[in-house]
């Protein structure tokens, strides 16, 4: 785990920051630098070998486990430390990106309520092309930003669509900004809309 910002009995806020494969807690950590929200604190995680899960997030569930699941326990632990030490759920921010992204998606859309908002750059619900995703519950008005590119090799934009279409059917409130020829990164533009989203904090 890697922290930044001020200790959980001094913050008003939080984000937990999912990093991508093959990635670091350290590494994802610096977005928190392009992201400052005054009190709050910023939580990473770190996958056993750098990795969540072994294959694309499009491969068949089972195949994924139990790292997916393991996943999301992780990111559901650290949602109740944080409730647990004051900070609602409505003003903890869960943000990722690639596999991160995709983990921190699933988890809202898995766990519906009101968060303080949702981060998915690059990713998307986890699941094979054509399933049905069967969700339910409310995410009550959570604000949702989805940034991709359009020809991202490692996400689909269908994905994207789809998961902007299921966010939004659990109440979610969402941005979707798809980049022509991005490559897979994260961009100013999408920082810019992140600190908009973050801003209503």
């Amino acid at each position: 785990m890697a922290a930044f910002g001020p200790a959980l009995p001094d913050a008003t806020s939080a984000m937990i920051l999912v990093h991508g494969r093959g990635a670091t807690a350290e590494s994802i950590l610096d977005l928190a630098r392009h992201l400052p929200v005054e009190g709050m604190t910023y939580l990473a995680p770190q996958a056993a070998g750098h990795t969540w899960y072994p294959y694309s997030f499009l491969a068949p569930i089972a195949q994924n486990e139990p790292g997916r699941s393991s996943g999301l326990e992780t990111i559901g632990l650290l949602v109740e430390q944080l409730v647990a030490a004051g900070i609602p759920a409505d003003k903890v921010v869960l943000a990722g990106f690639s596999q991160g992204a995709c983990l921190a998606s699933e988890f809202a859309a898995r766990n519906p309520r009101r968060y303080g908002g949702l981060l998915a750059f690059s990713g998307g619900l986890i699941g094979p092309p054509g399933m049905a995703f069967e969700l339910s519950g409310d995410l009550a008005g959570t604000p949702a930003f989805l940034g991709c590119s359009d020809v991202d090799p490692h996400i689909p934009l269908h994905r994207v669509e789809e998961t902007a279409k299921e966010l939004t059917a659990l109440g979610a409130v969402v941005t979707k900004r798809i980049y022509p020829d991005m490559p897979h990164t994260i961009v100013h533009e999408e920082i810019a809309e992140a600190r908009t989203l973050l801003a209503a904090l």
